[in-house]
């Protein structure tokens, strides 16, 4: 039996809970392949055996404004939206969208100039949502209502 894909529209809005970031306005971009979030002061600490990664996320955007490190990370080559080669390193954490937590992976880019701090790309989309370019923000949608139900029930 083929399972139901949830139907995502154009943008919406998820929660980083490892990185402590909530409510994040996202934009899906079916045609990129990665993921990738907006980062800043991106630089790889090489001290003792194991590299890390260290990097802040966007603060003006409600993420917490300090410093992550991580030693799981990899590096890749991405052709950015002006269609050249860059190098970005790639993290790996969970995202919460439609209820559900998604282990996925992100690379670290600067989207400054972007409206949104989040692009959602292809490998987490595949097998997991359905596009509707004419939707927006239909989990926070689904979201807002469940929160709704819940507040009323426990008023009555």
């Amino acid at each position: 039996m083929k399972q139901s894909l949830d139907i995502i529209g154009a943008t919406d809005i998820v929660d980083l809970p490892d990185l402590g970031w909530f409510n994040v306005p996202v934009r899906i971009d079916s045609g990129a392949t990665t993921s990738s979030i907006h980062c800043s002061r991106v630089r790889l600490i090489t001290n003792g055996e194991q590299p890390q990664l260290c990097f802040y996320l966007d603060a003006k955007k409600g993420a917490p404004e300090q410093s992550f490190t991580v030693t799981e990370f990899k590096e890749t080559i991405v052709r950015n939206s002006s269609g050249k080669e860059e190098k970005r390193y790639v993290i790996k954490t969970k995202i919460t969208i439609f209820g559900k937590k998604i282990r996925t992976e992100f690379s670290l880019a600067n989207r400054r100039k972007m409206r949104y701090p989040i692009l959602l790309g292809r490998k987490l989309l595949k097998k997991r949502f359905l596009v509707d370019v004419s939707q927006k923000d239909l989990s926070a949608a689904k979201r807002s209502k469940a929160t709704h139900r819940t507040h009323a029930r426990h008023q009555s």
